[in-house]
This record gives C-alpha cells, structure tokens and sequence, in this order.
C-alpha cells in the first residue's frame, strides 16, 4: 500500500460506492474514508426496487448488515451533492460549501432517468424509477390503480410491467423501437421476450413513433401514439433509458465519452481520480454497464488500484432480469456479424450468438443460470464451440466444460 494515502473520498452512495469503501477496508485501508451521497440512506441496490421492493413490500435492500457498515468507519457526508472538484488543490467541494481533501478520489455518480419530454415531468401520474424513494412512491401509486401505462420496452418498463401485472392490474407497454430491448439483445430473443409478455396479459404497442402525454381532469393521463388515443391511464411509469451523470467530471476536464474514460485499472485521465459503476465507460467494450454485476466487480478492482496494487478488470458484460417469475441472463453484449444457435428446453430456451469462428459473442438464458456459468468459461477461453452440440437439448452441455 501507498504510505501517503491517508485521505480517500467517494463521491456516489451506490453499490460501486458501497462495494468500493468495503473493498479498500478490506485491502488494509486505515485511513479516512469519506462519502459523499445525496440520498441520506445507507449504501443499496437497485435491482430488488423494480421487483420486490414495489410488489412484495420488501425493505430498503442494504448492501451491508448494520454492523459491517458501522465497520467500515465511513465518514458521511450526506445528503449532499459534490458540485466541484478541484483537481490542482485535490479537493471536492460540496453543496454546503464544504471542501474535503483527498490523496485519492473515487466518482461512483451513476445515471439517472431521462425523460424524453421534458414536459412530462410536470404531469402528476407520469414517474421514473431509479431510488428507493422513487420505489416507495411507485408502490404507493399502484395501490391506487387500475390501468397503468409504461414508455419504453427496455428492461426497467418491462420489469414494471411485470411487478403491475402480478399485482393484477392492465398494463400496456408503448415502445418507439420494434422490438423489446432491441439495442442489447438479439431479434430471437427479443421476440421470446415478447411472448412471454403477450403470456401474461400484457398490452404491446411496438414502433410508436410519436408519443403525447395529457393530463385529464381527474389526474388521470391520457397517451396519444402515433395518432391513436388509448383510455386514460391511472399511473404512467417511463423508462426511456438514462443520462451518465459526467456533469462533474467534464467540468473537472477528466476525458470523457459515452462515460468517464478509465483503464482497465478505473484510473481516469488524473492520476489520482478513479471511476467506477455506471459512470464508468467499460475499459475493454467502450460502453457504459447499468449492471449490478459491474458495479460490484470492477468497483472491487478499482480499490485495489487506489491503493497502488496490480489490479485490471476484464470481465464479460453480464446482466438479468426477473420478468413474470423467469430469470433471464445475459452475457456479453451485441457485436459484429454472428449467428444465432437456439437450444429449447423444458427449463426454458438458451440463445447462443456465435462469431463466424464459433466462438461465443453472447449469450442470453431463460431460467437456465448453470448455462451462464458455462458460457463465461468458454468466453473466457475463446473456445471454439459445435453449433449442433449447442442446439441438441439431449447434449449434456457440461461436457463442453
């Protein structure tokens, strides 16, 4: 460990943040060890907010038991926003003119939801879902309805309309795209994705172009789409993708793209700052990861870099979703020509997307987590893989081990 780090400041209360402060307590860090959070509650995770939180009334998902919280010996500063970082003094200041100094600095900002209308924002009915306070007032609201609309067929609106569903109430879905999360799945999947929607009653409005929004009387919203008015919605739940919060790192001058620019280390382009989580722009794939698994795992490398040790990350995009009691993984992510290998089974269908090498590009299972863990080892080996082998539901896959 680097003797001169006494001083290491956060800036995000999330799971990066959270696994981050866990990780370099963990490494020996004996130093102080600030957070900076705008939520006053302690380090979470999101994915449960979409599903449980809001269906099964679940509690705030802490990352940590009190006691190993109170072990890392955080010094909060919250809720409170950083609002700039003075690179040359090695300082963040905060909103209440506060300045912390630090040796070392970790952004874990993350996203937030983008609404593609700014005016919807000021329609009562019509919500995002992104924090656990959103998740408290969603629940509320639902309690309250009967027919709820969600924009955007990505994974957030359908999660959603998955949880309203086994609540018993109408759903539709309006997305602009013809296919359900179009932009990190392939049309195989997507269209499995779309039956087992249609399965569960939910309504789909596919290539809605244009959206209007109106506010009734009664409180209640009307949705116009591509010209064709649907009865008035009680709540309207919008999940059209997010904004990377690069606000201060841009005006700190670190180099920026889709994300926070890193190695494969999460050291940005100052030595002495650090990214990790939804802000950071993956080091190997050039994208941002809404991921639960990237949040923890790269956060866990970057505290160890932070701390002047060997540490790379170069893990495989790995995410899922919960939709109607299927699990649904996906690993890897879209790219460059392949083909697409479909193995049906009784558990549910695994979709292999195959390079022109037969080596695994993707791959997206339905209830089939064992397969997962298969095809992060083939991807990690570059292994050349047998298309027929893949497609037989007779072939024991763990022979390909």
């Amino acid at each position: 460990m680097t003797s001169d780090i006494q001083r290491i400041v956060v800036i995000g209360g999330g799971q990066a943040g959270g696994y981050a402060c866990k990780a370099l307590r963990s490494e020996g860090f004996q130093g102080q060890l600030m957070v900076v959070a705008d939520e006053p509650h302690d380090f979470y995770e999101r994915p449960p907010l979409s599903k449980g939180v809001i269906t099964a009334q679940e509690p705030l998902p802490r990352l940590f038991p009190a006691d190993s919280l109170a072990a890392l010996d955080i010094d909060w500063h919250r809720p409170q926003r950083a609002t700039r970082i003075d690179r040359d003094a090695r300082q963040v200041e905060l909103n209440d003119g506060t300045r912390l100094n630090y040796d070392r600095l970790l952004i874990a900002t993350g996203s937030r939801p983008r609404l593609p209308v700014e005016e919807w924002a000021g329609i009562g009915n019509v919500m995002t879902l992104r924090s656990w306070d959103d998740a408290c007032q969603l629940k509320e609201r639902l309690e309250g309805s009967r027919r709820v609309g969600v924009i955007g067929g990505g994974w957030i609106g359908l999660e959603v309309a998955s949880s309203a569903r086994k609540l018993g109430m109408e759903v539709d879905v309006f997305e602009r795209a013809p296919a359900l999360c179009g932009r990190s799945v392939g049309p195989e999947v997507a269209e499995a994705i779309r039956e087992l929607h249609q399965q569960h009653g939910v309504g789909l409005e596919l290539e809605r172009q244009d959206i209007q929004l109106d506010e009734a009387q009664d409180g209640r919203v009307t949705i116009l789409a591509d010209g064709q008015a649907h009865e008035p919605y009680d709540l309207i739940v919008v999940g059209t993708g997010v904004t990377i919060n690069l606000e201060l790192a841009r005006e700190a001058g670190l180099k920026t793209e889709q994300g926070i620019v890193i190695d494969a280390a999460g050291q940005t382009s100052d030595p002495y700052i650090f990214a990790a989580g939804d802000v950071a722009q993956h080091p190997h794939l050039g994208l941002c990861l809404q991921s639960w698994a990237y949040a923890q795992n790269q956060a866990r490398v970057v505290a160890d870099a932070m701390l002047g040790k060997e540490a790379h990350y170069d893990e495989p995009a790995w995410l899922w979703s919960d939709q109607h009691g299927v699990n649904i993984q996906i690993l890897g992510v879209p790219s460059g020509e392949t083909h697409c290998v479909v193995r049906k089974e009784a558990q549910g269908p695994v979709f292999f997307y195959l390079d022109q090498d037969n080596r695994l590009v993707q791959m997206v299972a339905f209830d089939q987590p064992r397969a997962i863990k298969l095809g992060k080892r083939w991807m990690s080996a570059g292994r050349t893989l047998d298309p027929q082998s893949l497609e037989d539901p007779d072939f024991n896959l763990m022979q390909l081990r």
